[in-house]
């Protein structure tokens, strides 16, 4: 497939903003139980939601850019009953809506107590993070089921693309929640950063997994199914035009192999061992610019992780308009 920039910058930004919210929530949560220190509200829980909420947004402006028709672009959410797509349509801006919601209400300071769970005070953020949790739940289900329901390419479908899509957000967003801590929080920076090594070595597991199975891949589709010619043994003489067409710029990456053996390995040198020698040095001298590095180092290795993404999977009409 054609590794649409516009849709890599979508998935890895707004996997980014999903984590950060979610390891926000998270020391939060742990606060209430006395697990962790509690922190500022405003200094810490919406100022970082803020950052959040900038990484949803700007995902969301780079879904535009492949619109031909932007001003359209509410019409994707009508059929939510059958489509993904159309469900992260409605999932990424109530996602959105929540995360805002949480950090305002720590940002403004009404945050009244609602009912009591046990000895635990539930307050109204409480309540509101926990919506906003299960939206960026939904939210990563939506992203990665858009692909994985797609079973003519094999590639993406597989449980281990909705998997990954969460660790890798996961990842991204505990790590930047690490750098946030060091600037603002450094309380959390081992607790943050500990995660962050956690779910990228998970990551990795899962991920490492899924390009294990797809080089083991034996494709249904073949030449005389793609032509409907049941013989033996077909050549290929001719692409049948002259030029490109839609099919053979939307439906393959037209990338050398070594380019696109190099993207393979770049992302994952960049997106696992790098960040977590980062992480270790960070945690070891709390320096806020080490974190920050670490998450910026991933983030350039998940952007070819997703180019690989979507290069790698095989669209069976490559079989037909192939180059010749």
């Amino acid at each position: 497939m054609h590794p649409a920039f516009s849709v890599i910058f979508l998935t890895t930004l707004i996997g980014a903003g999903q984590g950060l919210f979610l390891a926000l929530y998270t020391a939060q949560v742990y606060a209430a139980f006395s697990l962790l220190p509690a922190q500022d509200p405003v200094r810490f829980y919406a100022l970082g939601s803020g950052v959040a909420v900038l990484l949803l947004v700007a995902g969301l402006a780079a879904s535009f850019m492949h619109l031909g028709r932007p001003e359209r672009a509410w019409r994707s959410a009508a059929m939510w009953r059958t489509s993904w797509l159309s469900r992260e349509v409605i999932a990424l801006p109530a996602c959105m809506g929540a995360v805002a919601a949480w950090g305002l209400v720590h940002y403004s300071g009404w945050n009244p107590p609602l009912f009591m769970l046990g000895s635990l005070e539930v307050d109204l953020s409480f309540l509101i993070g926990a919506a906003a949790t299960v939206l960026c739940f939904v939210l990563f289900l939506c992203t990665g089921m858009i692909y994985a329901c797609i079973k003519f390419l094999q590639e993406w479908a597989t449980p281990l693309t909705v998997v990954n899509y969460i660790l890798f957000g996961g990842a991204s967003g505990f790590l930047l929640a690490a750098a946030f801590a060091a600037w603002q929080g450094p309380e959390l920076v081992d607790f943050y950063g500990g995660w962050a090594i956690v779910m990228t070595a998970l990551a990795f597991v899962t991920r490492s997994a899924s390009l294990v199975r797809n080089a083991r891949l034996k494709h249904k589709s073949t030449m005389q199914s793609a032509i409907g010619i049941r013989h033996a043994r077909i050549e290929q003489k001719a692409q049948g035009a002259m030029a490109g067409s839609f099919n053979t710029r939307e439906f393959f990456h037209g990338a050398s192999p070594r380019k696109y053996r190099f993207v393979k390995w770049l992302f994952l040198v960049l997106v696992f061992p790098v960040p977590v020698l980062l992480i270790a040095a960070g945690l070891a001298t709390q320096a806020f610019s080490l974190l920050l590095a670490a998450f910026l180092v991933q983030y350039l290795g998940l952007l070819a992780e997703r180019w690989f993404f979507f290069a790698q999977a095989n669209h069976p009409q490559n079989l037909y308009y192939q180059t010749v």
